[in-house]
């Protein structure tokens, strides 16, 4: 199945920016009576905005609460699109990634760093991120960048076991293309699992944006990370390792006295959609 799920992962960010409790006008202090007086009646009290709402009016005062809404909605917009973005240049990732080269001894393959072969993320997170504007397309080039780095260190250095029971005693000289027992992804580990924490994303995210005053960025990169660590593990616990195909020989075969023996330097290669 393909993971992370957009709906959940988009609630899960939103939920996590709305947590931070930002009011508009920020740091807003009255100016005194004359404020109120500016405004018609209709205007001074409003009905607030959603709790669910990505922003706080700081006062109900009608163009406060217009502001928040307004504002609030295209950062909702962004994340809706953002996270729309990634899911689907990890769901064309693991329709294009391969394994190749996995060494099997007996029942048991090895998955070394550089047997998983897939596509950079970067570019495909990029062909549908958010770029109408400036903006848009400054925050997508950061968030981009920091989770395709990060994939791409992570996916290169996966390793593990790949399980082939009937590889333990074969009752021929080679033993023929034969599929691994489905593993999930969880079980595999790799030293660029660290890079894909929700800490080290945002801050690779801040770097690359560059802008240490860029309003609400750190909010905003810090509540997709967050999901995203959320929904890594899902990811990790429901994408399969299957139809990884072994084959190689068994040397001791020797009937009539030796009528079964282990694979010995065997390989496994697994074609697109192996992961999935």
């Amino acid at each position: 199945m393909p993971a992370p799920q957009e709906s959940l992962f988009s609630q899960q960010a939103k939920t996590f920016f709305t947590a931070n409790g930002i009011q508009l006008p920020m740091d807003w202090q009255s100016p005194g009576e004359q404020f109120c007086d500016a405004f018609a009646a209709s205007e001074r009290s409003v009905s607030p905005n959603s709790p669910t709402n990505l922003f706080a009016q700081a006062t109900l005062n009608k163009y406060h609460v217009d502001a928040a809404a307004d504002i609030g909605k295209k950062f909702e917009t962004f994340i809706d699109a953002s996270i729309s973005a990634i899911c689907s240049a990890i769901d064309q990732w693991m329709k294009m990634t391969t394994i190749a080269g996995a060494v099997i001894n007996g029942p048991s393959g090895m998955l070394m760093p550089g047997n998983v072969l897939g596509p950079p993320l970067a570019p495909l997170i990029l062909a549908k991120a958010p770029q109408a504007t400036a903006f848009e397309l400054k925050y997508s080039v950061a968030i981009a960048n920091a989770i395709g780095s990060a994939w791409q260190a992570w996916h290169a250095g996966l390793m593990g076991n790949l399980m082939y029971p009937s590889f333990a005693a074969f009752p021929g000289p080679m033993a023929p293309p034969t599929p691994n027992v489905p593993v999930p992804l969880l079980m595999f580990s790799s030293a660029g699992d660290a890079g894909l924490s929700a800490s080290t994303l945002k801050s690779s995210m801040l770097a690359n944006l560059g802008d240490p005053q860029a309003l609400h960025a750190k909010e905003l990169f810090d509540a997709i990370c967050k999901a995203f660590e959320l929904q890594l593990l899902t990811f990790k616990s429901t994408t399969m390792v299957q139809n990884v195909l072994g084959t190689g020989p068994i040397p001791t075969f020797a009937p009539p006295f030796v009528p079964v023996g282990p694979v010995l330097g065997g390989v496994g290669n697994g074609a697109p959609g192996c992961l999935c």
